[in-house]
Parts: C-alpha cells; structure tokens; sequence
C-alpha cells in the first residue's frame, strides 16, 4: 500500500489509484451526503460525536490560513448508512471568521453540514485532497492506520470551512471496493 501522509491534490498522487477508489477520493464533487444516501437506499444518518470550540490542528490552520494555534469551531460526526458509521467526518472553521458570519453551525444536530454548504450557493468548493489519515485523529472506536481521508474549503466571502471525510471500512464492504 502507498503511503500517503500528506494531503494531495490528484495531479499530485504519485501513482495510479484503483479507479473507483479514485472517483471517491477525486472525481465525484457532488454532496457525499447524497452519495452515501443513494448507497443507502435512503437509510442515512448523521451521528454527532461532538462540537465546540477548540484548538485547530496545524494542518487545519494551514489551510484555513490562519495562525498556527487558532482557535476554531469544531464539528465532528459519523455519516451512516444503515445505522452503520461509513464516514468520519470532522468540519473546522476559524473562530473570527465565523463569528463574523451569518453560518450557525451549533445547531446542526444531526443534519448534515455538506447538504447546508451544497444548498447555499453563495459557498464555493475548493479542490479536493486526499491522504491516509492518521490513525490519532480519529476516534477511539474507529482508530485503524491507512483509512483514506479527503478534505476540501468550502469559502463564502472571509468565511472558509474545511471538511475532512474519512472512509471507514464499513463503507467500502457497502460500496464493494476492496481496501
């Protein structure tokens, strides 16, 4: 298996990657919620784990393009399907960014962020980038090396929120991709 412990763009992948592996990661740009939705035959859930403000990690920081340290709002939830966690997905935005904003992102609840970002057209994606996700990000009951992850920025004016989705086993028995 290739390592891949940064966050790269598709051009920047050093290999080729099985193709539907590939699509996941890469080529489909539409909502995952509605794609884990047809997968599901309709039966999906949104599981919030937790929310709150917190310390951004570098890497967030980074791609936000704040100060190394910023605090920031933090969402994290399982995306199901069947009652089953397919997809760990963490959401950061920058604390004065958001605060400056019109986006209530405390209360969600168990809706789902990507089908708010994708309904407000005022939002624009950034590219998607992919890498394996460090087993320590994730939570306990999910914690396994090598999971596939893919992030991107969605921006509305000074507002940036970056979405991590990581792919849990579970999902790809469901979308009968071999990992």
């Amino acid at each position: 298996m290739l390592d891949f412990p940064e966050w790269l763009t598709a051009n920047q992948v050093p290999a080729p990657l099985d193709p539907l592996l590939h699509d996941w990661l890469f080529v489909d740009k539409g909502s995952l919620t509605r794609r884990l939705t047809a997968l599901a035959e309709g039966a999906f859930s949104v599981t919030p784990l937790q929310q709150g403000w917190q310390r951004l990690r570098d890497d967030e920081c980074t791609a936000l393009g704040v100060a190394t340290g910023s605090q920031g709002w933090v969402r994290e939830v399982y995306l199901c399907g069947h009652r089953q966690p397919w997809v760990f997905a963490r959401s950061v935005a920058a604390r004065q960014a958001l605060e400056d904003s019109s986006l209530d992102l405390q209360h969600l609840g168990s809706r789902s962020l990507g089908e708010l970002l994708f309904s407000d057209r005022a939002f624009a994606r950034g590219p998607l980038e992919a890498r394996h996700y460090p087993a320590a990000w994730l939570p306990e009951e999910a914690r396994q090396d090598g999971l596939w992850a893919r992030r991107s920025c969605f921006s509305q004016g000074s507002l940036d929120v970056l979405v991590a989705e990581i792919f849990l086993p579970a999902l790809w028995r469901a979308a009968r991709i071999d990992q």
